[in-house]
């Protein structure tokens, strides 16, 4: 069983959902993600999601497109986002780590190396934005052989036959984007996000996720009580684009933001 599994297993038995937080690797600079990374998981970050830079990554808002430009200034590829993993597995064996990015380094590295190396560093899942699953064959034959959850995205506008899809090639959760448009886009509407997830549930045993569009402690709390996870992204990233001048200020903003989601999420 992997560690997404185990995870979701255990904060089932405890009747909790996930709260899985993203950030880009390498932003500001490379030396924080790993340290934030374990403030992050100490802070009550069931997983951790992190963003692969990429030159145009296209499901993102204006300011996770940033973070990827000022980690890009620094060099940071697929190569040193794994090496950063491997890192944070020196000190943290347990937190399961999903690496999000877009395809061309994972097709320029080679599906059966991407896999083996990510396995190998202690990745957990890989959510790759542009492979729709009807052309994943090769991709998920190599990410099956290492035992890595390949997590795929579903709409609003998915319709059944799509949902059946994905949830068919998924594994690990399904990740729900709960709003039209790119991350950091306006809340999410709790009735309609409701009504996908039960829809989606349908189709598939897995834990369902819900992200895009939650902000703060009131807006986790309630997909919490939608979603098997919550998903925050956009929020973290905002801060520390704030904290650019004051560095130091960068790990306790984002420690703040989850504890508080953290606490609102548990007293459902």
């Amino acid at each position: 069983m992997s560690r997404i599994s185990d995870c979701f297993r255990h904060l089932a038995a405890r009747h909790k959902t996930a709260l899985i937080g993203f950030i880009t690797a390498g932003d500001p600079e490379p030396g924080i993600t790993v340290p934030l990374m374990h403030a992050m998981a100490d802070a009550g970050a069931d997983i951790i999601e992190l963003g692969v830079p990429f030159s145009d990554p296209m499901a993102d808002g204006p300011v996770i497109q940033r973070a990827n430009e000022r980690a890009l200034r620094h060099g940071v590829s697929l190569r040193d986002v794994m090496d950063m993993v491997r890192e944070f597995r020196m000190g943290n064996q347990d937190t399961p780590v999903v690496l999000m990015g877009y395809l061309n380094p994972v097709e320029a590295l080679g599906y059966a190396a991407f896999a083996s190396q990510a396995k190998d560093s202690g990745v957990d899942g890989v959510i790759t934005v542009d492979m729709p699953p009807e052309e994943a064959g090769e991709y998920l034959t190599a990410m099956r052989s290492e035992g890595v959850d390949a997590i795929f995205l579903l709409a609003p506008t998915s319709g059944q036959q799509r949902i059946s899809g994905i949830c068919k090639a998924a594994s690990g959760f399904v990740y729900y984007v709960s709003l039209k448009g790119t991350t950091g886009a306006a809340t999410p509407v709790i009735g309609e996000v409701a009504a996908k997830v039960s829809e989606i549930r349908k189709h598939t045993n897995l834990p369902v996720g819900v992200g895009f569009g939650i902000k703060d402690p009131e807006s986790a709390q309630a997909m919490a009580q939608v979603g098997d996870a919550v998903i925050v992204g956009s929020v973290l990233v905002s801060k520390i684009e704030n904290s650019l001048d004051d560095p130091q200020a960068i790990t306790p903003a984002v420690v703040r933001i989850l504890s508080d989601m953290r606490s609102a999420m548990d007293l459902i």
